[in-house]
């Protein structure tokens, strides 16, 4: 999943008699980022894409920055509706994120018990201030890896299990070390002239190692190249529309054309499914004599800290609702009075040992909010309710240096990674057509004897102009009557076999 942003054209008027400027497109489009400028309208699209097919599974849109927490929740509907169609456990569903969900916040809404299997960039760099990531960094790397074409050498260092929030979840967390020559990195944060990358995963660590889990995220579960193709083949982005139902119609038109391209494709030239080796077997490998075996093991701190409940601020003398107020949920968020959940955005580690997190809401749900003045004891403010709670800790344990860590199975199996050409499948297609004939032909209508043929009416200024007609009218004028001829789409040069499959009606030439 990755969100895909496109502006919108702002117009300029002069501060004149004129009457208040409006862009055309309000309804679709709203403030957002896109890196350049600061004025940019832009309309967000989250995208859902099969890794194995390339084929789209789902489209949402949203005006400015989009909301990514809901369209992250409606995706994951999307996949276990896929799922349960297709008999599949949900645990055996790998989901790729983009970097924009790679905090503690909208994790928790997916490392459900029985949620399908995660692999995201993390952007939660404070995570490297623990004790427990601290002293896995100052112990030998589990492994080294170099990029083929670039060159780049990274050191990769894995970390079990790492508490996202004081109360949890859990959660696999990579980390990726490399030189680094500039003063600020564009991924990554930059500590003692080192780049760090950061990584969250669920999958297990005897079946994918740290390599694994790199490679799977950079180079087989990227579709960003899809995304390039889609964009130059078919033009999902263009606005056609000045209502958000008509622009989303014509993103979902066009993915569903392009999975209809790729099925079209694979029927005319069936081709078997590629299988790569991705991880090969560690049972079967011999072992050379003078080759060191290398025991990846996880490093485990030396002091285990549990920490007690939040400590919260003592109510203000405004008499407005006080940290104690916002209930405390398992997943590590916090619910206000309101409802409206508060999600974890900075953990500090205090001198004294203890941990001050920081939580804030959105600022959608404070603006419209009933009990906004009582809470933030000013309706006028532009900023979301914040919280802070401290964590103190209870007691401390230290391991016996003696207990030997479980062992870990080594992979009986290879992993293997299976996918079809995506390329090649529309190229053929596109081909075919180019060298066919197709006919467009509207089926000719009976009429009565002695009826007379009705005349086109003629339309007045304020019917002609679209701004003027209410939705059922347009519907009305657009829609296709039941007397209407039908249309016949004939495409010379097809197989038989070919119409068949997709019920098509077969016409032998003469």
């Amino acid at each position: 999943m990755e969100p895909d942003r496109q502006p919108g054209n702002v117009p300029f008027l002069p501060h004149l008699t004129c009457p208040p400027f409006h862009r055309r497109f309000d309804q679709v489009c709203a403030p957002g980022h896109l890196g350049r400028k600061r004025r940019e309208v832009v309309r967000t699209r989250t995208t859902v894409l099969q890794a194995h097919t390339h084929q789209w599974l789902a489209s949402f849109g949203n005006a400015g920055n989009g909301d990514y927490r809901g369209e992250l929740l409606r995706a994951r509907e999307v996949i276990s509706t896929y799922a349960t169609r297709l008999a599949l456990p949900l645990s055996h569903v790998l989901v790729r994120l983009d970097g924009l969900y790679g905090n503690a916040a909208p994790l928790a809404d997916l490392l459900a018990p029985g949620g399908p299997g995660v692999v995201v960039r993390g952007k939660d760099y404070h995570l490297l201030d623990l004790p427990a990531v601290s002293a896995r960094l100052q112990l030998p790397p589990d492994q080294q890896t170099r990029h083929p074409e670039s060159g780049t050498g990274r050191a990769l260092y894995d970390c079990p299990n790492i508490a996202l929030t004081p109360t949890g979840p859990g959660v696999r967390m990579l980390l990726t070390a490399r030189q680094g020559a500039d003063s600020s990195p564009s991924i990554g944060t930059l500590r003692h002239g080192t780049v760090y990358e950061q990584f969250f995963t669920t999958v297990p660590p005897n079946a994918f190692t740290p390599a694994d889990v790199l490679d799977l995220y950079l180079h087989r579960g990227s579709f960003e190249t899809v995304l390039a193709d889609e964009d130059q083949e078919q033009d999902p982005d263009r606005w056609v529309s000045h209502w958000p139902c008509g622009q989303e119609f014509w993103q979902i038109l066009s993915q569903w054309i392009w999975n209809l391209r790729l099925e079209f494709g694979q029927q005319m030239a069936a081709t078997s499914m590629r299988l790569t080796k991705f991880a090969s077997s560690q049972i079967d490998e011999p072992v050379k004599a003078d080759e060191p075996v290398k025991v990846s093991e996880s490093a485990k701190a030396d002091e285990l800290v549990s920490y007690g409940p939040p400590q919260w601020a003592r109510r203000s003398w405004t008499s407005g609702f006080a940290g104690a107020d916002f209930a405390l949920q398992p997943d590590g968020t916090l619910r206000c009075p309101a409802a409206h959940p508060l999600y974890p955005q900075e953990r500090r580690g205090e001198r004294d040992g203890s941990v001050r997190v920081l939580y804030a809401a959105r600022i959608g749900h404070c603006r419209s909010c009933p009990l906004r003045a009582q809470c933030q004891e000013n309706s006028t403010t532009m900023k979301p309710r914040r919280v802070s709670a401290v964590f103190w800790p209870l007691t401390s344990t230290t391991s016996p240096p003696d207990e030997p860590l479980p062992e870990q199975p080594a992979p009986s199996r290879p992993v293997l990674w299976g996918d079809w050409e995506r390329c090649q499948l529309r190229r053929h297609w596109f081909s075919l057509l180019r060298t066919q004939t197709v006919l467009l032909t509207f089926g000719s209508v009976q009429h009565v004897a002695g009826e007379e043929v009705p005349r086109p009416d003629v339309l007045t200024r304020a019917q002609r102009a679209h701004w003027r007609l209410s939705w059922e009218q347009r519907l009305a004028r657009n829609a296709r009557l039941a007397t209407s001829p039908p249309l016949e789409v004939t495409i010379h040069g097809l197989p038989v076999s070919f119409a068949h499959v997709f019920g098509f009606d077969v016409v032998m030439a003469a």
